[in-house]
């Protein structure tokens, strides 16, 4: 690809990403009048709404590439099966807004068009070759796509850690719930608001799952969803613990406090594992810093007696 076409190909990325920016914008810009118009009506009239809507200024840029991404996924360009699992990633991560997929895919153009252009200025002035620089702006472009699924991949991870960390904490707390004669819903509520100070992620999927069971009657299916969409066995287990109880009648308070005591097992196993393999990790090391030093001090007047007795 020569640098002429490679430029035109960057420009005419940028044109499209900002006409399709624009045409968004003229869109919100008429919701939002409308909206204004509403709210001026129902003011007259002495009526009041109970959260006026969100206008784009209250979100400004990204609320922008929110609606891009939105309508890139309403498109048809990306298959449902890419939006699910784009969706289940960003679930599993903590994301449960209504622009979180949005956001994401809308993040992902945005880098793809901005990074290149970015770079173009950048390698044209470090006088490499034509090919190699043309390679790293197309590689620049990919890495603009794959950024954000790296970054929310470690997001997720961060999150699920923080989630298995707090959940023998909120079973706990569920058993003494449970003790005081709350019922299921009314308890998971209570641990849901109470452990919020001190595990955010505990307390977001035990929200979510007492939201579903106050507006679901499938109860089962509720507390089955609390595995689903993080994937955590043992939020898998937790589900079926809560959904046998409930079905076959059998203590809650027990089932509960057994499997606390399972995970805090397991917690335990993984961190007496990792600290197995702490000799193994430190071997390179040892042999890098710790053993020349060792040698030095060792060997060091050993070898100074033997080169005083050559140069004598």
């Amino acid at each position: 690809m020569s640098e002429s076409a490679l430029l035109l190909t960057l420009g005419g990325m940028a044109v499209v990403f900002m006409l399709f920016s624009a045409l968004l914008l003229q869109a919100v810009g008429r919701q939002n009048r409308f909206h204004a118009r509403v709210r001026l009506v129902q003011a007259s009239a002495g009526l009041t709404t109970a959260e006026p809507p969100v206008t784009i200024a209250g979100h400004g840029f990204l609320r922008v590439v929110a609606m891009i991404g939105t309508a890139i996924a309403r498109s048809g360009l990306l298959s449902t099966r890419t939006l699910l699992e784009f969706q289940q990633t960003l679930f599993s991560a903590g994301f449960r807004g209504p622009n979180g997929l949005g956001l994401f895919v809308g993040g992902k153009l945005l880098l793809l068009c901005l990074l290149p252009l970015v770079a173009f200025p950048l390698l044209q002035s470090m006088h490499l070759p034509v090919l190699l620089r043309n390679i790293l702006i197309l590689g620049s472009g990919a890495l603009g796509l794959l950024a954000p699924d790296i970054i929310v991949r470690q997001m997720r991870d961060r999150y699920l850690r923080q989630l298995e960390k707090g959940l023998p904490d909120a079973l706990d707390m569920l058993v003494i719930c449970a003790e005081a004669g709350l019922n299921l819903e009314a308890a998971i509520s209570r641990v849901a608001t109470e452990i919020r100070f001190a595990n955010r992620a505990a307390a977001e999927e035990l929200a979510q799952t007492a939201g579903e069971l106050r507006i679901t009657s499938d109860t089962r299916a509720a507390l089955l969803n609390l595995g689903k969409r993080t994937g955590l066995d043992s939020l898998k287990r937790l589900g079926a613990v809560l959904t046998q109880s409930i079905q076959y009648g059998t203590p809650l308070t027990r089932a509960l406090r057994l499997l606390a005591a399972e995970m805090r097992e397991e917690m335990l196993t993984r961190f007496e594992a990792r600290a197995a393999r702490l000799p193994v990790l430190l071997t390179v090391p040892m042999i890098l810093f710790i053993l020349p030093c060792v040698f030095m001090i060792v060997g060091g007047p050993a070898l100074l007696q033997v080169l005083r007795a050559f140069h004598h």
